[in-house]
């Protein structure tokens, strides 16, 4: 008797959404594109309760006959390619016939389409045709997915907080906002909207409903061509990045895809320009003859494999790096306004200022990096309780001499030359200062007389709200304040005298690289080895000699003086026999 059956044809639909029906987004990508190549001009897409309750998307697109919109369920069925050289010149987001067979075969799906005569309204539940029955004419489509995973109970365990399917569906929204800037795209949760573009074609207004009016104001424009490829596309400033690569957007024809080689190159292009461990915010479309590119990797067509991909990295450097060696990287000082009186700062901050300016290319003054405070320096200095001064020292007595190049400071003592790196030892000094204090984030914290906003992206503001209580166990009073802003009320004693809103700034951008494995632990290290670098001593800046004396002493009272929160030396240390044999001294002496 034979063993090999032919599946049934719900269980290989339930097979395959595994991998094309992975979360909430992976259903809102599926029929988003679907609405894209129905050549829709405003799509909208409603969620309730992240998606897992119910995912709707309506679009005012072509629309289905009755034949189509039920064969459109059944496994491999497309309008996109009809024989296997179309499969070499895709130029559909869609093609693989499997998204709404897998979709229905583990939701109830609701399905009302009509090319602008009798409409038609399909119900499958579980992979099994419910009804098919005649609806309104309204023309194009609306999909409505329900429980998702109700029958497939081990994936619906699996599923991530409310949270984080919320941020994975606006991120893949926002890319694709970004990818079609001339269809309207709305976003909306429990009847909230979380995006809504004006579809008008201007890619430069789809970057500033998504990241605002301060970052649109820092992207610079970039175009070029080769002999295969064409790039167009915005690039951030420098003084613009992120704690991760989500916000490199890379299209091909129009296309969201992921690959390695040209997150790296993209982020190569920046070396020297920026911290090696920030990413850029880019949005780069390539245009590119579909017969050159391989979109059919894996069923979820976000992989891509490019013919000629030495040429396209190269035409990628050249074109970022010539763009930011054209423009003058130097922000401008702009005057600190006077602050307004405190009965009409809160109702001044509420006016949305993106109504107010325009979109120009000038470079702004808020810098992304923290510089020294002349007054910090001898605050950190002085920090240490007196009983640290009881620890053994681990550094013999040091006698300050003189500073090379503003950076390396010259000591002596009977035993040899030291050469310490004062940006290094000081970010030693300040890391175990910043250390303890997180180690106890409520010794205090300072109300603000006049509270700061902060403007955030869609998806960023998601996953900060669930970790506001992170925040608020720091020391941090912090409220929504309109949509994707929130409002900065107190914050920690400890924080840099000065720099309060750059830090918080620096303070949340860990939070939202750490989301996905966060612990205490690790949050502690990055904010203390974050804080220690960006308040030391800077290299080429002379100090005086009690300045060295008090760094040096500080040092001497740390836990490990030998290196810095990154693994460098602070201290390097030549003996009386070193300099001698560099200087010939000891063989000479010797022969006298």
């Amino acid at each position: 008797m034979p063993i090999i059956k032919v599946m049934d044809e719900i269980l290989a639909n339930k097979i395959a959404a595994g991998e094309v029906v992975e979360r909430c987004a992976s259903v809102v990508k599926e029929l988003v594109e679907n609405s894209i190549d129905a050549e829709s001009t405003e799509i909208k897409v409603e969620l309730l309760e992240s998606g897992t309750k119910e995912i709707k998307v309506t679009d005012n697109g072509k629309g289905m006959e009755k034949e189509d919109a039920v064969l459109a369920f059944s496994r491999h069925a497309t309008s996109k390619i009809i024989d296997e050289d179309d499969l070499f010149h895709i130029e559909t987001l869609g093609f693989r016939g499997e998204a709404l067979a897998s979709i229905a075969s583990v939701s109830d799906v609701t399905l009302k389409t009509s090319t602008g005569e009798v409409g038609t309204t399909v119900h499958i539940k579980g992979g099994k045709v419910m009804e098919v029955v005649p609806s309104d004419a309204r023309i194009g489509t609306i999909m409505s997915v329900r429980d998702l995973f109700y029958n497939t109970p081990a994936r619906l365990k699996h599923m991530k907080s409310l949270y984080t399917e919320l941020a994975s569906i606006t991120e893949y929204i926002n890319k694709l906002a970004l990818s079609h800037p001339n269809i309207k795209f709305i976003l909306t949760n429990n009847g909230s909207t979380l995006l809504n573009t004006d579809g008008n074609g201007d890619l430069l207004k789809a970057i500033k409903s998504i990241y605002g009016i301060t970052v649109a104001r820092k992207m610079i424009a970039i175009k070029g061509e080769n002999e295969d490829y064409m790039i167009e596309g915005f690039i951030s400033l420098p003084e613009v990045h992120r704690a991760n690569r989500n916000h490199m957007v890379t299209l091909v024809n129009g296309r969201v895809v992921r690959n390695i080689e040209l997150n790296r190159m993209i982020n190569d292009s920046y070396h020297s320009f920026k911290p090696d461990n920030r990413y850029p915010i880019t949005v780069l479309n390539i245009i590119v003859d579909p017969s050159l590119i391989d979109v059919n990797i894996h069923p979820t067509k976000m992989d891509i494999k490019f013919s000629k991909l030495d040429d396209l990295l190269t035409l990628i450097e050249e074109l970022i790096q010539n763009a930011l060696h054209k423009k003058t990287l130097i922000p401008e000082a702009i005057p600190e306004e006077p602050a307004p009186k405190p009965n009409t700062f809160v109702e001044s901050i509420r006016k949305p200022v993106y109504q107010e300016q325009k979109l120009e290319f000038d470079v702004v003054s808020e810098p992304d990096v923290l510089e020294p405070n002349p007054d910090l320096v001898e605050e950190i200095i002085l920090e240490h309780p007196e009983e640290i001064e009881e620890k053994k020292e681990r550094l013999p007595d040091l006698y300050p001499v003189g500073l090379v190049h503003g950076t390396y400071i010259i000591c002596q003592n009977d035993l040899g030359m030291y050469l310490i790196d004062q940006h290094a030892a000081k970010e030693r000094v300040n890391y175990e200062m910043y250390k303890k204090k997180l180690g106890n984030p409520k010794e205090g914290s300072t109300s603000l007389l006049f509270p700061f906003t902060m403007e955030l992206s869609n998806n960023e503001y998601i996953i900060l709200k669930e970790n506001f209580e992170i925040m608020t166990n720091m020391g941090f009073v912090i409220e929504e304040f309109g949509i994707n802003s929130i409002i900065i009320k107190s914050h920690p004693t400890w924080l840099p005298k000065g720099y309060e809103e750059q830090a918080t700034r620096k303070i949340i951008d860990v939070i939202l690289e750490r989301e996905k494995d966060f612990t205490i632990e690790k949050f502690n290290e990055k904010i203390a080895t974050m804080l220690s670098c960006k308040m030391a001593i800077k290299a080429n800046m002379n100090i005086s000699t009690e300045e060295m004396e008090a760094l040096i002493k500080d040092l001497r009272l740390c836990d490990n003086p030998f290196n810095c929160p990154h693994g460098r030396p602070t201290i390097i240390f030549y003996s009386n026999y070193d300099l001698e044999k560099l200087f010939k001294r000891s063989g000479f002496e010797q022969k006298q």
